[in-house]
């Protein structure tokens, strides 16, 4: 996988030029068209596109009619003040109509065929930067089966423009969509992530970015309880707060050795970072799969400084696991009882000794899944405001302004 590196930056050089070279429109038109005949694509008029097609065909057509026959009415009056016929007049609502159905239809579908080019540009020049960097390319992906806080939350769960790379680890870079509410309430949530494979599962971690934190704390969709929160060395406490599950602070503190928390400080402290079985996410409140050479000269440098030391977390090794191990071992070193000269030769010559003996890679249950926490500060403001509206609503407030 071409991500740039201090080990790996002459021989894996990052390659950006396809997302901005010249595109062969025929080209990138037969590349949709492929995506569309394999479907890892929607056609552009099927499903939810072909409805917000015909609603959007309605709208124009609708508000256009009202406002042509708006103006078309005042002009006949003005006609009519002047002495015109009336003949021009019933022309003009006659013609009208349909000038105004035929204006619309044109507007939607020059629109969506403007907008189908766009993207199938988009895609064709995603596709060759992916393939420039040893990865490869997906437009979208429903209900991404992936453990991380944002993928089980509301309705519509998809991923887009998904580059993968499987060298020297597997990693993902996409951008994720899911809604919640309903109605008026109804509201579009945009991450982008970026998602690493592990070698072996590791305790829950979450390290909330503090740069990226708004008026009334953190971005996250998910609240941890705060007696999971533990304090590092340093400066690490001004960029991240790490969450572990209680009783896991030693290894938390194995995992961020000060080399690897400053890898965190010096390349992700805008990024949210979790760490849940054998994945590692990054997230951000924005689309990480772009057009722009930029964002992607950025997450490769994060991912590539982060790879260099993932790979000393493979030694870790849940102790709590340990008793899972003895008891295996007592259950093979227990004596089976012999009915035959003939069963000896299928008799266990030696049990390995319990201390050279380590945990099997995995994570007890109790360090798993962090402790959610109540969002105090969301019901807070929500009770303010709240009560502001009765206030306002039922006049008390104007008992005190007399």
């Amino acid at each position: 996988m071409t991500l740039p590196s201090a080990a790996a930056a002459t021989s894996f050089p990052f390659d950006a030029r396809p997302l901005v070279e010249p595109v062969d429109p025929a080209q990138a038109r037969a590349f949709a068209k492929q995506l569309r005949e394999t479907g890892r694509v929607q056609g552009m008029f099927t499903g939810s596109t072909a409805v917000f097609a015909v609603i959007v065909g309605v709208f124009i057509v609708a508000f256009g009619s009202v406002f042509l026959t708006m103006f078309v009415s005042i002009f006949a009056s003005l006609a009519g003040a002047v002495g015109e016929g009336a003949g021009f007049t019933g022309a003009l609502f006659t013609v009208v109509p349909f000038l105004v159905v035929g204006v619309a239809i044109t507007l939607v579908v020059i629109g969506f065929v403007t907008a189908g080019r766009t993207a199938a540009v988009k895609m064709f020049r995603l596709d060759r930067f992916a393939r420039a960097n040893g990865m490869t390319y997906q437009p979208r992906f429903d209900s991404p089966g992936l453990p991380g806080m944002i993928f089980g939350l509301g309705s519509g769960r998809h991923a887009t423009d998904i580059v993968r790379g499987e060298r020297p680890r597997f990693v993902e870079f996409a951008n994720y969509r899911y809604t919640t509410g309903s109605g008026k309430n109804k509201t579009t949530h945009t991450w982008g992530y970026v998602a690493v494979k592990l070698d072996v599962p590791l305790p829950h971690i979450v390290l909330d970015a503090k740069g990226n934190n708004g008026i009334f704390g953190s971005n996250l969709p998910a609240t941890f309880d705060k007696e999971q929160r533990l304090s590092l060395e340093g400066d690490f406490d001004r960029y991240f707060s790490l969450s572990c599950p209680r009783g896991y602070e030693p290894d938390a503190l194995y995992l961020f050795t000060p080399d690897i928390m400053a890898r965190f400080i010096d390349n992700a402290a805008a990024l949210d970072v979790e760490i849940v079985d054998d994945w590692l996410f990054l997230y951000a409140k924005r689309d990480f799969s772009t057009l722009d050479p930029a964002t992607w000269a950025w997450l490769f440098s994060v991912v590539g400084a982060l790879l260099d030391k993932l790979a000393q977390w493979a030694r870790w090794r849940d102790d709590r696991l340990q008793a899972q191990a003895k008891a295996m071992t007592d259950a093979a070193a227990t004596p089976v009882p012999s009915v035959g000269a003939g069963d000896a030769a299928s008799a266990v010559p030696f049990v390995a000794p319990l201390e050279a003996l380590r945990p099997p890679p995995g994570v007890a249950p109790q360090g798993r899944r962090l402790q959610r926490g109540v969002p105090w500060v969301s019901f807070v403001v929500v009770g303010v405001v709240v009560l502001f509206w009765v206030i306002t609503q039922t006049g008390v407030l104007g008992m005190f302004f007399r």
